[in-house]
């Protein structure tokens, strides 16, 4: 058996990381096994499914590193799913519901004034003929339920072990609406029988869900698939991240520069005991997925986590993984470079700062206590071509003559040559701003 999974996102809206995680957990699961990676567009919502949002979702999964080995559209199976509609209505287990909106709303809240349960009480299959003729002639449309058996459905579930629902605390959940348009429930079904999807994995959310499908999975004759639905993220306080997903889009992460794996190094591993630990290649990342590690604990997300992971990655790249990057930033070319600055940088886009720091324009630094200090170090600036050695060479010299140690001898030093405090070690700094921009800046002259 090939396993298969599925990431089936609605293109109504950008993904976040809620999301991210979801379809990490399928597409890692599915490459550990060999197996192959669905991506499906769940875009029965007509009105509010955009091609602006599907290509998002192109271009975030692509971003992630997540690559489907197959792609379908829901709005593109319509007819599927009129097939199996019109069999289940034949097997007495579709049913039309012609109760409004607000009549419904009103049942709820009069179960729930008495202390029942807000669930549907079938009352459209108690109607006549001529009840059911006198809302037509109204205008109503109906919309039509999945009838439950009422019985215990139960399943092994990979993340929470054994489940059981009770369907007869559940409401018949509608599969189509009034206008026609599908639900969620029957076009998930029909697609994942006939696209033979082996592994159903989710967050813990659909668990009431997948109590009814399992009956219309049965109902259409077919296999179960194995299911996994795995906790849902909370906020590092504590409190709940969806209110907060808006700020946590895989397109604004995307453009802030964050290196796509130190997102997915953290997700793939929150709700585990395993160490959050930087992963550079999606490969060692499926090598060392189990889903069976997944607890049923809450997962928290921090936002810093990932800046802390991403700061971790960079420092570890070699320049090979980063060069035509940089290049685009008109950073010298060479491994130079990279080696004496990624070490200081949380965003691979701060290094069009360390660019410019390196490049100029910049304003030197020289305080006035210092100024004959600045004129006797440009007095015994080594000779060109500056390199590795010269920084400790000058400081050496410096120290005898001048009589400086410590911050005194080189923070002046720093600051005319960089106009910054801090920054990367100036023995690697200083043979790449060269003997002729270290000769204008201790002179007080930043000129690019």
């Amino acid at each position: 058996m090939t396993v298969r999974t599925r990431f089936a996102p609605s293109p109504t809206g950008r993904l976040h990381v809620g999301n991210a995680r979801a379809a990490l957990f399928c597409y890692l699961f599915a490459k550990s096994q060999g197996g192959n990676f669905v991506l499906r567009m769940d875009d029965t919502d007509q009105a509010r499914s955009t091609a602006e949002f599907a290509q998002g979702i192109h271009t975030d999964l692509a971003w992630l590193g997540l690559t489907h080995d197959e792609t379908a559209k829901q709005s593109e199976r319509f007819a599927r799913y009129e097939e199996v509609f019109t069999q289940l209505k034949e097997q007495g287990l579709a049913y039309a519901c012609y109760e409004t909106p607000d009549e419904l709303d009103r049942k709820r809240k009069r179960q729930l004034a008495r202390g029942l349960p807000p669930v549907y009480d079938r009352a459209a299959l108690e109607l006549s003929a001529d009840e059911i003729a006198a809302y037509e002639a109204e205008g109503r449309l109906p919309h039509w339920r999945f009838k439950l058996s009422g019985n215990p459905v139960s399943w092994p579930d990979m993340v929470r072990g054994e489940q059981k629902i009770e369907t007869a605390s559940l409401s018949d959940p509608v599969i189509r609406r009034g206008d026609g348009t599908w639900l969620y429930t029957l076009p998930s079904v029909v697609d994942d029988l006939d696209m033979k999807i082996t592994h159903v994995i989710r967050g813990e959310d659909h668990v009431t869900n997948t109590g009814a499908q399992v009956e219309l999975i049965a109902a259409m004759g077919g296999e179960l698939p194995v299911f996994a639905h795995f906790s849902l993220m909370l906020a590092a306080d504590g409190g709940a991240l969806s209110k907060r997903l808006g700020s946590l889009s895989l397109q604004d992460l995307r453009e802030q520069g964050l290196e796509p794996m130190s997102l997915n190094s953290l997700i793939a591993r929150l709700g585990t005991a395993d160490p959050v630990e930087p992963v550079r290649d999606m490969a060692t990342l499926i090598a060392g997925f189990d889903m069976s590690r997944l607890g049923r604990a809450p997962a928290r997300f921090d936002a810093e986590d990932v800046t802390r992971l991403n700061a971790r990655i960079l420092h570890d790249l070699p320049y090979a993984d980063v060069a035509e990057r940089l290049q685009t930033m008109g950073a010298p070319e060479g491994a130079e470079f990279w080696d004496s600055i990624k070490g200081n940088l949380t965003l691979l886009g701060d290094a069009a700062d360390m660019v410019q720091l390196i490049n100029g324009p910049i304003t030197p630094i020289i305080e006035a206590e210092d100024a004959d200090y600045i004129a006797q170090a440009l007095a015994c600036l080594p000779s060109a071509p500056l390199d590795e050695q010269s920084w400790s060479a000058w400081t050496g010299e410096l120290k005898a003559s001048s009589g400086r140690k410590g911050r005194g001898l080189f923070m002046p030093l720093r600051q005319a040559l960089t106009g910054q405090a801090h920054g990367p070690e100036m023995q690697h700094l200083l043979p790449l701003i060269g003997y002729d921009r270290a000769t204008a800046r201790l002179q007080g002259n930043g000129a690019a």
